[in-house]
């Protein structure tokens, strides 16, 4: 039996790589739970399936979680652990709370006591964390930047001036199909020695991880498109 408990679940970040990417145990666990707290109904079923086709989807109880969810609905997706039983977390892709509006939902289970369990998978930052080659002691994921121009310039600095004072990696994230506009914003304001990472389709059949230094990005320009990417900068 599983113990009755909030479990973390992480999901793939490209199709057709759970077996590659999510042990065993995770599917093991993810077959005993009828109840799930997830970003997005359509993608966390399609996730559940690609898990286990035998999963009788209909017989599970979803609700979703995002940032369109009232603060005060979020405690009450908790009742089934009132009532002894499991509840999963799934995110739209990688880990369950990490940039993700799980987070409030853990924060409420452990005020209230209840265990958390959180699951092995796949974080494209920490992915790109490794395959960078930039300092992996000390670093900042900073999420997405700011849309608003000046707030975004005013980012960028803050976060050079990290780079450069507080010897620190500076990690972010921007939505797919404005990630060649940042890519050529990034050449065109920051410093040429800083180093920039692009980690493009993480775990997926066209991963490509590529560091060089802004000068270098600015001869050769290679976009990701409109792919999920992560950003690194260092020194």
């Amino acid at each position: 039996m599983l113990q009755p408990a909030l479990y973390l679940i992480p999901v793939t970040l490209s199709d057709g790589t759970h077996e590659r990417v999510l042990p065993q145990a995770n599917v093991l666990v993810v077959r005993q739970i009828r109840h799930f707290v997830v970003e997005n109904v359509r993608s966390a079923r399609r996730f559940l399936k690609a898990c286990d086709r035998d999963i009788d989807i209909d017989a599970l109880t979803f609700v979703e979680l995002n940032r369109h969810t009232r603060p005060a609905d979020v405690e009450a997706m908790l009742e089934p652990l009132t009532r002894g039983e499991a509840v999963g977390v799934l995110s739209e892709a990688g880990c369950p709370a990490v940039a993700d509006p799980g987070a409030d939902l853990v924060a409420i289970a452990q005020r209230r006591g209840y265990v958390v369990r959180p699951l092995v998978g796949p974080s494209s930052i920490l992915l790109g964390l490794m395959a960078s080659g930039f300092n992996g002691q000390r670093f900042a994921f900073e999420g997405y930047l700011p849309i608003e121009a000046g707030a975004r310039g005013r980012r960028l600095k803050e976060m050079t001036r990290r780079i450069e004072h507080d010897d620190q990696t500076q990690i972010f994230i921007e939505t797919p199909y404005r990630n060649d506009r940042l890519v050529d914003e990034l050449c065109r304001v920051l410093p040429p020695s800083l180093r920039l990472c692009v980690a493009t389709d993480l775990t997926g059949d066209n991963e490509r991880v590529e560091t060089r230094t802004i000068a270098q990005w600015r001869k050769s320009p290679a976009r990701p498109g409109k792919v999920p990417t992560i950003f690194l900068l260092y020194k």
